[in-house]
């Protein structure tokens, strides 16, 4: 049974820092991209960052790029993003997901469903 578990959202000021983790289960983390994505209140899921198995490429939405910080640590089947800057435009809920790289894009993976994610709520 595949099982990614996102936590660490909550609510914040603008300007301030949060770290979202998801914890993986039940497949071979460290043989899968993995990725962030986002639903904004009434707007459509979006790619936040995207990173591959080794850690040895990432990728950033345009609106979070030198904000936003995607890791994994594949001893653990972990991965993380660490949120500075916090805009709230960033306000959303959170996943993480099953990712293939592939052409130096990311593509979650159709076959997964998607957790529950985790809240953050930016304020200004």
């Amino acid at each position: 049974q595949i099982q990614l578990v996102e936590s660490g959202g909550r609510s914040v000021q603008a300007g301030g820092s949060l770290r979202l983790s998801c914890a993986a289960s039940g497949f071979p983390f460290s043989t899968y991209a993995m990725s962030w994505y986002r639903k904004p209140p009434g707007k459509a899921r979006e790619l936040v960052a995207g990173i591959t198995s080794f850690s040895d490429s990432t990728q950033y939405a345009d609106s979070v790029q030198g904000r936003f910080t995607i890791s994994r640590d594949n001893a653990k089947n972990t991965l993380s993003l660490q949120m500075s800057s916090l805009r709230p435009e960033d306000t959303a809920v959170y996943y993480c997901i099953r990712t293939q790289y592939y052409g130096g894009n990311y593509y979650y993976l159709p076959s997964d469903s998607w957790g529950q994610g985790t809240q953050v709520t930016v304020s200004s």
